[in-house]
């Protein structure tokens, strides 16, 4: 009995070594398969694995931790902390010189800029994609990529140029074609994408492609949809550009000051570094700013009139008859206080501006106020660039600690890459342009006219008898 229970045990000790044995060499199997293949993995690794997440920083620059080499040296002796607040406000200040040489080259100049910041954050963050999904060897993706790009920008850009210039571009005969079918040209580009696409597919790594299709098209919406939208805010008046985005830069700067001296309470996990003190010193910061900075630009024709197009002078032009906003316009020092109550009513702040309003009415300095009422818009938007704002930034946060990375790039020392600084630009580029549909624009003429142009020559006629008829009276 006893010879047997030995035997038994030993034939079991044999058969979990023989499966130990087993798995071991299909592992080694696995392992020597997954070395083999060099240029793309098959569809049996799914989407990343956390070991894999961790070792993506290293294979993506970044820029918070690059440094010019004279600038490091100079900076050696201090510790870190101040090391990157030099660093960052050098930085800082040279973007904010760069931009204001961008603003005196004209609207053309920011036009083009918007491009290339565009196309930079677009290949930033597809970069980004194709570090995750570890597609090296698929044929054509990467051209796929920026060939939807351009398709887009095509279709964007050409939607511009339709509502602002179609009244010169319908009298030249080869681009009326152009004018007229370009819907129709754009979705035809954009249809050779999805075949050409459809056609690229491999088998085995099918989930991958679509995974990296989908990246694409995300990353064309959040970056050219956006992009187009600033274009249409530069074409209502530069102030409704610089404004915003002067807005949101502000409230990263002050933000980050009073982070930096007087952060004690983390603000939200998904960005450990804001804190409150931060976000309540900058929102505050941002609004004064915004009061201040649009107060000055109303009182120049450049920043205030919209950029259109001169038939007399053959050239786009930005002067105008300022209109109601930007117009001074007396306020009674109680109407004032009504209408800040309302803005500020849960702030503190509110005390001392009772307090000036009570020095003003007691030394007689005045009891009316004259204000631009574009400066009534301006809070709005410098209220939204400083609370929901800041969301733009924790989205873009998540989305690198997905990833376990700390920037898109390292383009900008101190910085990251330019999608580090443009995240909350872009959400604010969005809230501005539905601000002006919704509280602030009027009916475009050279659209409409771009539109009559586009009718038959008896809807014409029947267009120009209508107002002949309405002119008419009016005159009568």
């Amino acid at each position: 009995m006893t010879e047997v229970r030995r035997r038994k045990g030993e034939e079991e000790a044999l058969e979990d070594s023989s499966a130990v044995a087993g798995s071991g060499s299909e592992a080694a199997k696995r392992n020597s398969a997954a070395d083999s293949s060099d240029h793309v993995d098959s569809e049996e690794e799914k989407i990343p694995e956390e070991k894999f997440v961790e070792e993506l920083a290293k294979n993506l620059p970044q820029g918070t931790d690059k440094t010019p080499e004279l600038l490091d040296s100079a900076l050696k002796d201090l510790p870190d902390r101040w090391k990157n607040w030099v660093i960052r406000g050098i930085f800082t200040w040279i973007m904010i010189c760069g931009f204001a040489l961008i603003i005196y080259g004209g609207p053309l100049a920011l036009m083009i800029t918007t491009l290339l910041v565009q196309v930079k954050c677009f290949q930033e963050i597809i970069s980004i994609g194709y570090q995750v999904y570890r597609i090296h060897g698929l044929p054509w993706f990467r051209s796929l990529s920026w060939y939807f790009l351009l398709t887009s920008n095509y279709f964007f850009y050409g939607e511009n140029l339709v509502d602002y210039f179609g009244v010169v571009i319908n009298r030249v005969e080869y681009l009326k074609f152009l004018v007229t079918y370009h819907r129709f040209l754009s979705f035809a580009l954009y249809i050779i994408g999805f075949v050409w696409f459809v056609l690229s597919l491999v088998k085995k790594y099918y989930i991958k492609q679509f995974s990296l299709f989908a990246w694409t098209h995300v990353s064309l919406l959040i970056v050219v949809t956006q992009s187009y939208l600033i274009i249409q805010n530069i074409f209502e008046g530069l102030i409704w550009f610089i404004v915003p985005v002067s807005m949101i830069v502000c409230n990263d700067v002050m933000a980050y000051v009073f982070g930096f001296f007087f952060g004690r309470t983390p603000l939200i996990k998904l960005s450990p570094k804001k804190t409150w003190e931060g976000f309540i010193g900058g929102g505050f910061a941002t609004v004064v700013f915004g009061i201040l900075f649009s107060y000055v630009l109303c009182n120049y024709q450049y920043f205030i009139c919209p950029i259109q197009y001169s038939e007399e002078l053959g050239r786009m032009t930005m002067s105008c008859v300022p209109s109601y906003l930007f117009t001074p316009q007396e306020y009674s020092l109680k109407l004032v206080s009504c209408l800040f109550t309302s803005y500020f009513k849960i702030i503190w702040i509110i005390n001392v501006f009772y307090l000036l309003l009570f020095i003003c009415f007691q030394f007689g300095i005045g009891k009316t106020l004259s204000l631009y009422p574009y400066i009534w818009h301006s809070i709005s938007l410098s209220l939204f660039s400083s609370i929901i704002g800041p969301f733009g930034g924790f989205f873009a946060s998540g989305f690198k600690r997905a990833f376990k990375i700390k920037d898109f790039g390292d383009m900008i020392p101190g910085h990251g890459g330019i999608m580090d600084r443009f995240d909350c630009q872009f959400l604010m580029a969005t809230f501005v342009n539905v601000y002006i549909s919704s509280f602030i624009r009027t009916p475009s003429p050279a659209k409409l006219l771009t539109q009559i142009y586009n009718l038959k020559p008896d809807q014409q006629y029947q267009i120009y008898q209508s107002l002949k008829d309405n002119l008419g009276d009016m005159l009568t």
